[in-house]
């Protein structure tokens, strides 16, 4: 006679992510941990120039719309995980729990290259941008990569304390950090909206460049600039009602952040087409169309502003990857050091300092490699976007697999997931094969990390298919969350 599979039980004495603050974390901080990912204000600054001198003004506030739009979608589609599921794994974990856990283990790995590669741009960047600071204010010691080296050193070891000092610690630096780098980009839109001189005469440099290729890669390019708006899920178990301020979270961030690309576009389209003489192939167009102003002051505080943006990137988005190796490290797919909680302050410290201590060296490394710094920031976040990218196209397949698994199906989401998905891997296919890309280097490195990734997952299914079987935990109600009433005791 055939017996029945047990089901889970229904409620846990002790919760698998034990060791994590549970329940504590108020709305803002998980909101500041996805604004902060996504760097909105370093990103206004920098990004949209490579669009405009793409596909020019007009096209370039298309090409951001649409991309609002399509991270708007994919929003939509975490959405439903995020309102059942309390995690930390983000993605990882929403995956193993609707698409099971041989397409979860690439997914993780595709979102740690994310998480990992734009922490060592945002590491760059902090040293790039401080760098030109300090020769602009003609301090003695600054012009050179040790500079750089220098500076994204000491950016790294305060990341660390604020990060192993607490999630609410570090979540808060990094609101204010944003905040206030938001208020620095918004003085340089107006500024740019302002200035005379306004002639619908755009430059050679940021005249529309005809091609589907540059038009694929600029909608890459715009994508990339809202990607990280999905790390909040990974500080689910440890929000106060993660039921409601991760969904929140997921459906504004993509919104806040279109609003202010758009506006950023807009401004830098009319400045740069204004008939200023920036020259053609400038690495920091909008700076220095400041310094040609004579604007040295604002120049400077938007470029401090620019670093701190990308100093409060690096801190939410090593939170995010950290949680991801403390979920894989629970369930022994990682080493069981990442596992661990400090136990005083409840974060993966052990993992937050492996993890520094990686990306720093990455980021280093490079740096003496001989890599401009500009070329490496460019490298790395272009890497990153193939990450996040990565992890996003099964994940949108994902949400609408695990309402089929539990009775609650929607079709107008199985609709929404699969149109989503192959939008996202043909505009990755468009870029990645178009002559304008040039980045088969970059592309070669993650299919390399994808075919180890699925190496590794057949080696657990034949050596250790249990370890596979346990991939995808959560933080589940504990008897403790139960009212104490005569009914639940």
């Amino acid at each position: 006679m055939p017996t029945s599979t047990p089901s889970p039980p229904l409620v846990v004495r002790r919760s698998s992510l034990r060791g994590l603050t549970r329940r504590k974390l108020p709305f803002l901080p998980v909101f500041a941990q996805s604004v902060a990912a996504i760097a909105p204000s370093g990103t206004a600054a920098v990004t949209p120039p490579f669009v405009i001198s793409a596909v020019g003004g007009g096209a370039s506030v298309l090409v951001f719309v649409a991309a609002g739009l399509l991270a708007t979608c994919v929003a939509l589609l975490l959405r439903p995980m995020a309102q059942r599921l309390a995690v930390s794994g983000g993605l990882y974990t929403y995956v193993a729990q609707g698409l099971g856990p041989t397409v979860a283990i690439p997914v993780g790995w595709s979102a740690i290259v994310g998480y990992g590669s734009v922490s060592v741009a945002g590491l760059i960047a902090v040293g790039t941008y401080v760098n030109q600071v300090g020769v602009a204010a003609g301090l003695s010691g600054f012009g050179s990569t040790a500079a750089i080296i220098l500076v994204l050193l000491v950016a790294a070891g305060v990341a660390v304390l604020l990060m192993v000092r607490g999630i609410r610690v570090s979540a808060g630096a990094t609101l204010l950090i944003e905040c206030v780098s938001v208020a620095v980009v918004l003085a340089l839109m107006i500024y740019l909206l302002t200035r005379g001189g306004h002639e619908l005469r755009v430059p050679h440099e940021y005249a529309a460049q005809p091609g589907t290729g540059n038009l694929a890669m600029s909608a890459v390019v715009a994508i990339s600039a809202f990607v990280g708006f999905e790390s909040a899920t990974t500080l689910s178990s440890e929000s106060y009602r993660p039921f409601r301020s991760v969904p929140r979270t997921l459906l504004w961030t993509p919104v806040a952040a279109g609003v202010i690309y758009v506006v950023a576009v807009c401004a830098e389209s009319i400045a740069l087409g204004g008939g200023s003489a920036v020259p053609s192939g400038s690495e920091t167009p909008v700076t220095d169309l400041l310094i040609q102003d004579n604007a040295h002051v604002l120049a400077a505080v938007v470029d401090l502003g620019i670093a701190a943006s990308f100093f409060a990137c690096t801190v939410a988005s090593i939170n995010a990857l950290v949680r991801v190796l403390f979920t894989m490290g629970r369930e022994g797919i990682a080493p069981a050091v990442v596992g661990r909680a400090h136990p005083r302050f409840h974060t993966p410290a052990h993992a937050i300092v492996l993890t520094m201590g990686v990306v720093t060296a990455c980021a280093v490394g490079a740096l003496l490699a001989g890599t401009e710094p500009q070329d490496g920031i460019r490298s790395f976040l272009t890497l990153s976007a193939l990450g996040y990218l990565g992890s996003y196209v099964p994940a949108c397949l994902a949400g609408p697999a695990l309402l089929r698994r539990i009775h609650e199906s929607s079709r107008p989401l199985t609709i929404l997931g699969t149109v989503t998905a192959v939008l996202l891997a043909l505009l990755v296919a468009a870029a990645a094969f178009s002559n304008q890309s040039n980045n088969s280097q970059l592309l070669t490195a993650y299919a390399a990390v994808l075919v180890a990734a699925l190496l590794f997952t057949a080696a657990l299914r034949v050596f250790a298919p249990e370890r596979l079987r346990g991939i995808g935990i959560y933080d589940e109600p504990r008897r403790t969350d139960l009212l104490q009433t005569a009914t639940f005791r």
